[in-house]
């Protein structure tokens, strides 16, 4: 199911590519890389998603929905979920709900996936601007950089609305940020009055690479989107957390994005057999990619 689960039968030919096909079967078998979004659901999954209760979820009668999102606030210790198309979806509804203006700024790390890879969506759609802060090697960036981003109340300038963070972060091979990093964040986004979003993409990831709960390091974000589609490989969907104020003013706007699902419940359900199935398995996907880095042959089951 997760990208390297999925082919658990299957032996790695890195150090032996030329061996012959009586000697190992599989030499020519063909292991796809590319990302974690190529999975495709399990036959568990698929009947989960077969047999889903479902209803419209516009307005909100969709059992199937309401159990994926109340199950994703609860392993997060938030107060409220929305079932959203994609993490791209996430992160836009989560900027334009903390940015209730246009001329609004966020910062936000130069080499995260919010700044490069969203098409500046909250550009387009939202007149807000980023503020790029220069990414360290390990996702962080420093406090003194953050402090040289805050706008002055100058009625030239725009205004600082909020601070994005990327956890796990992609562009840099998947680094967990570290938790005190966390927490000083935290404590510069407090007493600067801004609210934090985490881009939790792999959030679920970052935390069985730490052994921490995700609870615990959601605890400085005000919001969070996390997805479905990647390593917990669900064919579609994302969910963003939050209090109950902002899942209202993002569900809200996710109507105005075409987002909202009518019987979303047969995507949600993919969702929850994800979260009570797959989380687990990242502890063998990580250790299937350390085998591959070695040039090891064979994949853990």
């Amino acid at each position: 199911m997760p990208l390297l689960n999925k082919f658990r039968n299957i032996a790695l030919l890195s150090k032996s590519y030329h061996m012959k096909p009586q000697i190992n079967p599989l030499a020519n078998c063909l292991v796809d890389l590319r990302s974690d979004t190529v999975t495709k659901p399990c036959i568990g999954m698929r009947q989960a998603m077969k047999e889903a209760d479902v209803g419209d979820d516009v307005f909100q009668e969709d059992k199937t929905v309401l159990e994926l999102e109340q199950k994703m606030a609860e392993m997060t210790q938030k107060d409220d979920g929305l079932f959203v198309l994609s993490g791209t979806m996430g992160n836009l509804l989560s900027i334009l709900s903390h940015c209730g203006r246009r001329g609004a700024e966020i910062i936000v790390g130069n080499n995260s996936h919010i700044f490069t890879y969203e098409q500046a969506n909250m550009a387009q759609f939202g007149g807000v601007q980023p503020h790029t802060v220069e990414t360290n090697s390990d996702g962080t960036f420093s406090i003194d950089a953050l402090k040289s981003c805050i706008r002055k109340d100058d009625f030239h300038l725009p205004t600082t609305e909020l601070i994005c963070l990327e956890n796990t972060h992609g562009n840099l091979g998947g680094k967990a940020l570290p938790l005190k990093w966390l927490d000083e964040v935290a404590e510069f986004a407090k007493y600067h009055g801004l609210p934090i979003h985490v881009d939790g993409a792999r959030i679920f990831n970052a935390s069985i690479a730490s052994q921490v709960p995700v609870s615990q390091l959601l605890r400085v974000a005000d919001s969070t989107s996390i997805c479905l589609s990647k390593g917990l490989g669900c064919p579609v969907g994302s969910v963003i957390v939050g209090n109950h104020q902002f899942i209202k003013r993002a569900r809200r706007l996710r109507k105005a994005l075409g987002g909202a699902w009518r019987q979303g419940g047969i995507l949600a359900a993919a969702g929850i057999y994800s979260l009570e199935n797959n989380v687990a398995k990242l502890a063998k996907d990580h250790e299937n990619a350390r085998l591959i880095a070695k040039g090891n042959l064979i994949i853990i089951s």
